[in-house]
């Protein structure tokens, strides 16, 4: 099998696919030599690790040699989140996919939000119509692709979060999605009516909340994100190493 008929498998085991979130070329290599199966593109921990808030800020171009250097070094399938895919038109987001297809990568996220001051929930029309303009783009050309779909009720809050999710999925699912990505879920009730609502895999992120893996495997998840935790931890003892440093006067703390 190739890299994508293997992602596209890892989605179909009856164990979860654990998704190794990169940053970096060497935070690719570590999971890889840990195990992991596949990994993804942060969006969040990439465009903080070089000094940019998340929500496309990040220049596309960045995003774009860091897939194309990874999939030179690393074997395992590999998955970039395009955001909202860098570009408010059909014809700019099927471009950006173009080029992260050519550069070899198993699959990518696109959002059915807006990031700006606020984010924002694009209408289910107005994104149904993006969606079947880049499936049918996929399927035309035999690109060889996962699309996965992420939606934002539950990252964003929303009182009405289920009823919210399980409208969009179906309509996504039919549209052509791969996969579905539903961020900041962590209740086991709602993840068993998204996993009930489509045939898609169901992919869920790290959150504090979020049953362990053998209750998603249960739950009937099939793949699970890290987000941008693992990136926050090493920055969060790289800051604590940092002032240890200063406080000793000396470097045992990173010799030991």
């Amino acid at each position: 099998m190739n890299s994508f008929e293997t992602f596209k498998q890892l989605h179909q085991n009856s164990n979860p696919l654990l998704l190794g979130n990169i940053w970096d070329v060497n935070s690719a290599k570590i999971f890889e030599a840990n195990d992991y199966k596949a990994i993804g593109i942060s969006s969040q921990a990439l465009s903080n690790s070089l000094g940019y808030e998340d929500g496309e800020n990040l220049p596309f171009e960045i995003l774009l040699q860091l897939a194309k250097r990874v999939v030179e070094v690393v074997s395992i399938p590999f998955s970039v989140d395009m955001e909202g895919g860098y570009s408010r038109s059909v014809d700019g987001i099927i471009e950006n996919i173009n080029k992260l297809h050519d550069a070899g990568v198993a699959g990518i996220n696109l959002e059915d939000t807006i990031a700006g001051v606020t984010r924002q929930f694009q209408s289910v029309s107005d994104f149904q119509k993006i969606l079947s303009a880049v499936a049918d783009h996929i399927s035309r050309n035999n690109l060889q692709l996962f699309l996965n779909i992420r939606t934002d009720g539950f990252l964003l809050g929303m009182p009405t979060a289920l009823a919210e999710t399980l409208a969009r999925i179906k309509s996504y699912e039919n549209s052509g999605a791969s996969g579905i990505f539903v961020p900041c879920i962590t209740n086991k009730n709602d993840i068993k009516e998204v996993v009930k609502a489509t045939n898609l895999p169901i992919n869920v992120m790290c959150m504090p909340n979020l049953p362990n893996f053998e209750e998603l495997k249960s739950l009937g998840v099939k793949r699970i994100s890290m987000g941008p935790f693992l990136f926050n931890k090493v920055y969060d003892n790289a800051a604590k190493l940092a002032k240890t440093i200063n406080n000793d006067k000396n470097f045992s703390s990173i010799l030991s």
